[in-house]
């Protein structure tokens, strides 16, 4: 992966260091832009819904019961594999009715992208500024629609947004070969939007049940003791 960046700053920058430190520099101004959106959206957004149609339960009380969930995505980068443990955690831990998250959860895990689409868009703009390529309201919009469909559309396996990116990048004709340039922080992105995508599947199961009448969360109850392994 490093090797391929290497290639890529290689042809970008030749023998110029001052141009290659301009690469790297605005590779972390990428990372940057992308953790921030995908903060604001585990710790504003998500909670901020919860405040509003949910309300039972409390900031700090949401993230302890997703938290099993949470850092089981941000180890594997998958929805998929994560979705029992989200399953679990949205069931003892919220107090969500089977009912709701049988059915909800298992789509969510397939079609709500919502950190991976805000990559795409961010990951579009950053290259198309790159390569010195100004992008018009029209191809910003085709932006907007592109990666919300890929979203929808990404496999919940490890790095499948990067593979839908392509998709975005020829929609508004830029090169896909140029998505080397962020393959190697693009491993610590995908945990992060894993989280934010298994966090949005909480947040929306948890609205359904509440309108529903099944909601039923025990503030007291230690969220921990759902996962004991009982003993004989």
């Amino acid at each position: 992966v490093f090797a391929l960046l290497a290639g890529v700053v290689g042809k970008m920058a030749g023998n110029d260091v001052g141009k290659v430190l301009e690469i790297f520099k605005g590779l972390s101004w990428y990372s940057l832009t992308v953790v921030i959106g995908l903060g604001l959206m585990i710790f504003v957004i998500y909670p901020l819904i919860f405040k509003i149609f949910v309300r039972a339960v409390s900031y700090f009380g949401f993230f302890r019961a997703m938290g099993p969930a949470q850092m089981l995505a941000f180890s594997t980068s998958s929805s998929a594999a994560t979705l029992p443990v989200t399953m679990e955690c949205v069931e003892d831990n919220l107090g969500v009715d089977k009912k709701i998250t049988s059915f909800v959860l298992p789509i969510g895990a397939t079609v709500n992208m919502d950190g991976t689409c805000l990559y795409q868009a961010v990951a579009v703009v950053f290259l198309a500024q790159l390569h010195m390529i100004d992008l018009t309201i029209g191809q910003q919009l085709t932006i907007v629609l592109t990666a919300t469909l890929a979203s929808i559309g990404s496999a919940a396996v490890p790095s499948a947004g990067l593979v839908m990116l392509i998709i975005v990048l020829q929609s508004v004709g830029l090169n896909p070969a140029w998505i080397g340039i962020i393959l190697p922080v693009d491993r610590i992105l995908d945990m992060m939007r894993t989280v934010v995508n298994v966090t949005g599947d909480a947040t929306v199961s948890s609205v359904i049940a509440k309108g529903e009448g099944l909601f039923n969360y025990n503030e007291k109850k230690d969220p921990d003791k759902a996962f004991d392994v009982e003993e004989n």
